[in-house]
């Protein structure tokens, strides 16, 4: 079965390996030629190799092993102001309908709790990127395009750039990122460009995932649909190849509700938290500002002896700043005076333990950072 390959990116952009993908159900056994347009096979049981010659009709043939691929023909060439011939790589989850065997995906980014992932690359000559794929969309679906890309450039050679323009630095995973967003008309791209090649690393997925949210370019109501690496070429790649791939999504489903807390058989739990909340608190605030655009992340810390049970934290707003939506706490605004409540998964906070929020808004020039926190009416150091 083939579907039809979608356009050309205007000129100046590229369109991420998005293309059909027709699964050949063959299992997966080392030194296996691959050089049907969206041919595929799967190793280790647990992960897809796809050929995806998308964007040309010239060859492309790809040799699997058990850890992964390497490009061994590639006739076609394209102009590095338009589209790359494919995308060749290694996924976890599901792509076009193609699933990868016994994945987990699509699950909600709400009900994630980390993505350990290591991938090693080897780079030869030619016009390419070595791209790591990450893709999320409002629904679970298993099949089509994604509304959100993101791209993680480990290394690009020639002269190439993601789709849409620079938004400046942005620092993801302890590394720092030349961060790109646009849009290639079928789905929005964010793209982190690293500073220099990486040749292998282990990192956690979810930051990167955590940080598209936090520029409000999801919710944690998206769900997470496929992990990728593999290449996009231009022009040569004879030699490029993904020689370990490895990634787990694990699950951590967030509690319904706070759990109970112990009382005296003699003492009636009270059904409001007290004043003050459980005494003593630190917030940690840190800004991304971008032209009349910010997001806020705020970090609460419970520094007394006592559990929190149940919180709100008021703050002020000293530039005219005006939040638009938020994320893990129910955030009200009037005037410059804002109110975060918690949500029904993070409303306890035992001594010692955080909670942490963020949010999206708009200023006027200046987005000074907030001032006056308190934690259930009692004062907190920052």
């Amino acid at each position: 079965m083939r579907r039809p390959i979608r356009a050309l990116a205007a000129i100046g952009l590229f369109i991420a390996g998005t293309a059909a993908v027709v699964a050949v159900a063959t299992p997966a056994q080392a030194d296996v030629r691959i050089c049907e347009q969206f041919g595929s096979t799967t190793i280790q049981g647990r992960y897809v190799v796809q050929n995806n010659r998308w964007g040309s009709s010239a060859e492309q043939c790809i040799n699997v092993t058990d850890t992964g691929f390497s490009i061994v023909s590639q006739q076609g060439s394209a102009a590095t102001n338009g589209a790359p011939l494919s995308y060749p790589s290694v996924f976890f989850g599901c792509h076009y309908t193609n699933c990868s065997p016994g994945t987990n995906l699509p699950i909600q980014v709400s009900q994630i709790s980390s993505i350990p992932t290591s991938i090693g690359y080897t780079y030869a000559s030619g016009t390419y990127n070595a791209s790591f794929d990450i893709w999320l969309d409002p629904t679970p679906r298993r099949d089509g395009v994604n509304q959100m890309e993101i791209m993680i450039w480990f290394n690009r050679q020639g002269p190439i750039q993601p789709i849409g323009s620079s938004i400046g630095n942005g620092t993801v995973a302890g590394r720092t990122w030349d961060v790109w967003r646009g849009s290639n008309g079928s789905n929005n791209v964010i793209s982190y460009v690293a500073a220099s090649p990486i040749n292998s690393w282990s990192f956690n997925v979810l930051d990167f995932v955590n940080d598209i949210r936090n520029r409000g370019a999801i919710t944690n109501s998206w769900y997470l649909t496929s992990i990728q690496g593999g290449f996009e070429p231009w022009n040569g790649g004879v030699g490029l190849g993904v020689n370990s791939f490895t990634t787990t999504v694990n699950q951590g489903t967030p509690p319904t509700s706070p759990p109970p807390t112990s009382v005296p058989p003699t003492t009636r739990p009270p059904t409001t938290p007290p004043p003050g909340g459980g005494g003593a608190c630190r917030v940690a605030y840190t800004a991304n500002s971008w032209n009349n655009g910010f997001t806020g992340n705020v970090t609460v810390t419970n520094t007394s002896s006592s559990t929190v049970n149940g919180w709100t934290l008021g703050f002020s707003f000293p530039s005219g700043q005006q939040i638009t939506n938020s994320w893990n706490a129910n955030v009200t605004q009037s005037g410059s005076s804002v109110s975060a409540r918690n949500v029904n998964y993070n409303g306890t906070i035992a001594p010692g333990a955080s909670a942490s929020f963020g949010f999206q808004g708009t200023h006027g020039g200046t987005n000074g950072a907030p001032t006056g926190w308190t934690l259930n009416g009692t004062a907190c150091s920052s």
